[in-house]
C-alpha cells in the first residue's frame, strides 16, 4: 500500500491558511532557500502521484504550467506527475496527466495501487476529511517562524491525530524547520 503523505507549511501555531503571504520568508536574494527547495526535490522524487481538492487544483492549475522559468524545478514536476483532484463537481480538469477523484473510497483505492508516495498539499477541507477516515500516513510540516493568532489550522478540535511520532527534524538556513511525523 501506498503512503499518503500531507505537505503543508504552517505556522508555529498550526495555520496553514496562506493569506496574508506569511509563508514567503523574504525576498528571494535576501533569504538562502536552496535547503529547502532541496528537500522538496528529495519529496518529489519519492512521490510519483500528487492529490488536491478541487480549489487548490484550479489556483494550481492557472499558475504552474504558465511558468516558463521557473528554476525550482516544481513547475516541471507538476506538469508531468500523476495528478489526482478530489471533486464532485469537476468534471474536465483541463491539466496534462489529471484524475478526477469523486470520494474518499476512490482516494482509498489509489493508495491500494502500486507506487510511491501520494503527496497532498494545501487543500485544507480534503486535508481534513483524510485525517478523519485516517488516511494520512504522514505529515511533513515546513514550519515558518511566524505565529499569527489566527486563521484556518490543520489540526482543528475534529481531526486530530491521537499520536504522532516524530521522524525527522531538520532546520533549514532561513529560519523554517521541516518536521516528519508517521501517523502509525
Amino acid at each position: 500500500m501506498r503512503d499518503l503523505v500531507v505537505t503543508e507549511n504552517i505556522t508555529v501555531d498550526g495555520v496553514i491558511d496562506a493569506s496574508g503571504g506569511w509563508f514567503n520568508p523574504g525576498d528571494a536574494g535576501e533569504v538562502d532557500l536552496s535547503d529547502v527547495l532541496a528537500a522538496l526535490e528529495v519529496q518529489r522524487e519519492s512521490a510519483d502521484a500528487f492529490l488536491v481538492g478541487r480549489q487548490t487544483f484550479e489556483d494550481m492549475r492557472g499558475y504552474w504550467p504558465l511558468q516558463t522559468d521557473d528554476q525550482t524545478g516544481i513547475s516541471e514536476y507538476l506538469n508531468a506527475v500523476s495528478k489526482y483532484v478530489v471533486s464532485t463537481t469537476l468534471q474536465d480538469p483541463q491539466w496534462e496527466n489529471c484524475t478526477v477523484l469523486r470520494g474518499l473510497d476512490d482516494v482509498e483505492a489509489l493508495k491500494a495501487q502500486p507506487g510511491k508516495d501520494i503527496v497532498t498539499t494545501g487543500s485544507i477541507k480534503l486535508v481534513h476529511s483524510l485525517a478523519a477516515a485516517g488516511l494520512v500516513d504522514e505529515y511533513r510540516l515546513f514550519v515558518y517562524p511566524v505565529v499569527l493568532g489566527k486563521g484556518q489550522r490543520l489540526f482543528p478540535d475534529t481531526t486530530t491525530p491521537s499520536t504522532l511520532h516524530l521522524t525527522e527534524t531538520q532546520p533549514f538556513h532561513s529560519g523554517i524547520t521541516l518536521l516528519r511525523y508517521r501517523t502509525h
